[in-house]
């Protein structure tokens, strides 16, 4: 049984092609500067010379169809037809409290994802736009969404809360939701093979690193608390995404500037982070690379982004426990070993003790590394991101009915 996900973004779409009989990625790539202008799709398959064709995309419909005639194509595909997909697995940013688990999509389950939109509005929309295309270019194989929040479902009402008029939250559903959820499932199952445990053995901090930054608190195997809340803005400094700050600031600039809150919300999500402080710099590996150069800009974000990851680090020490591992999970790799130095530096009193040349050559594209000393009694280690495999593997779980009423059960 063949699986497509799909992980539609404002202006691009992951895809990977999972053989879940054998195990195996059969191809992956991207589309890149969907309703931009001059977009292309890039096709990786073992065993083949990688693939690069340009082609308009106006649109996510026009993306995904792109990717079916590729996997199809007589001459770089690797598919007779779109007949051996059995299913499409779609990733789901925010799915609010109306799912603890992955789910199959239907006319109602589609509903209850566009009436959170505005919680997720740079991710949610694009997310609707690339399940919306493959149900009508794929429409007798079966489509699953799986959720991002669904993993944070297990945090308790005191870690979810915030301390607001409670009749937001029952009007609204003003509550911490936290995201990047099948990252930090995969942090937490690919952590737990390395320390040779079960993952409702392990107590963990797992930290996702890309465009978006989130941290969780994991213990005996579950999310008791994220970085991330209502929305994917608060928590780790990001590139584009503030993260943190004083409420009254918001206030305050919207009044100084006579700022509407649509303007202001472009500004917190888009102008922010390590963009805002660089002025030039919206890519974290610039900004690594900068650092290293003598800018300071760069340099002061650095220490900005680390600094935040090592309170929040010690602030989830404090709720977790006594702690297994700290994980890593990131798509930049080696080139993020500064970030972790300075996150990490100083933790001992933690049992954390980062081993400098490990963490300096250590994680890659795709192995696991130990950056941790030897006599460290929390082990650190760098994974390389695959949501994609979660999507895959929580797709056909559902698809085989073994999906469990609660996260925690999902090991």
């Amino acid at each position: 049984m063949s699986i497509l996900t799909l992980n539609c973004r404002s202006s691009s779409v992951r895809y990977q092609l999972f053989d879940q009989e054998k195990k195996e990625v059969l191809a992956r790539g991207m589309v890149e500067r969907v309703e931009i202008g001059d977009s292309y799709i890039t096709l990786e398959a073992p065993g083949r010379v990688n693939c690069r064709k340009e082609s308009d995309c106006p649109d996510h419909r026009a993306a995904v169809a792109l990717i079916l005639q590729t996997l199809t194509d007589g001459e770089v595909g690797i598919l007779p037809d779109a007949g051996p997909i059995m299913a499409v697995g779609h990733r789901v940013v925010h799915g609010g409290e109306n799912f603890t688990r992955s789910s199959l999509i239907d006319d109602r389950v589609l509903a209850a994802v566009k009436a959170v939109e505005e919680l997720a509005p740079l991710h949610n929309a694009p997310n609707i736009a690339g399940i919306d295309a493959a149900r009508a270019l794929l429409p007798h194989i079966d489509h699953v969404a799986v959720f991002d929040t669904a993993f944070h479902q297990t945090m308790p009402p005191h870690a979810y809360l915030y301390a607001l008029p409670y009749e937001w939250y029952e009007k609204y559903g003003v509550r911490r939701y936290g995201f990047h959820g099948a990252s930090h499932l995969y942090a937490l199952k690919r952590g737990a093979e390395l320390l040779k445990k079960r993952p409702e053995e392990c107590n963990m901090i797992t930290i996702h690193i890309g465009n978006g930054v989130s941290l969780c608190a994991v213990r005996n195997g579950i999310s008791i608390d994220t970085s991330m809340g209502l929305t994917p803005l608060e928590g780790a400094v990001m590139e584009t995404r503030c993260g943190d700050i004083d409420p009254g600031i918001l206030v305050f600039i919207m009044q100084a500037e006579n700022l509407s809150a649509r303007e202001l919300d472009r500004i917190l999500n888009q102008k922010s982070g390590m963009l805002g402080i660089t002025g030039r710099f919206s890519r974290q590996r610039d900004v690594l690379e900068g650092a290293i150069q003598g800018d300071r800009g760069c340099r002061l974000a650095l220490d900005m982004t680390a600094y935040r990851l090592k309170k929040y680090i010690g602030a989830y020490c404090a709720v977790v426990g006594p702690l297994d591992a700290v994980v890593f999970v990131s798509s930049v790799g080696r080139g993020e070993w500064p970030v972790r130095e300075l996150a990490l530096e100083g933790m001992e009193a933690f049992g954390i003790r980062l081993d400098r040349e490990r963490n300096l050559l250590g994680g890659g594209e795709n192995h696991a590394a130990l950056v941790s000393a030897d006599d460290s009694p929390v082990r650190v280690f760098v994974v390389p991101a695959d949501e994609d495999l979660i999507l895959a593997e929580n797709t056909a779980a559902v698809l085989a009915g073994e999906h469990p009423a609660e996260v925690p059960e999902f090991f």
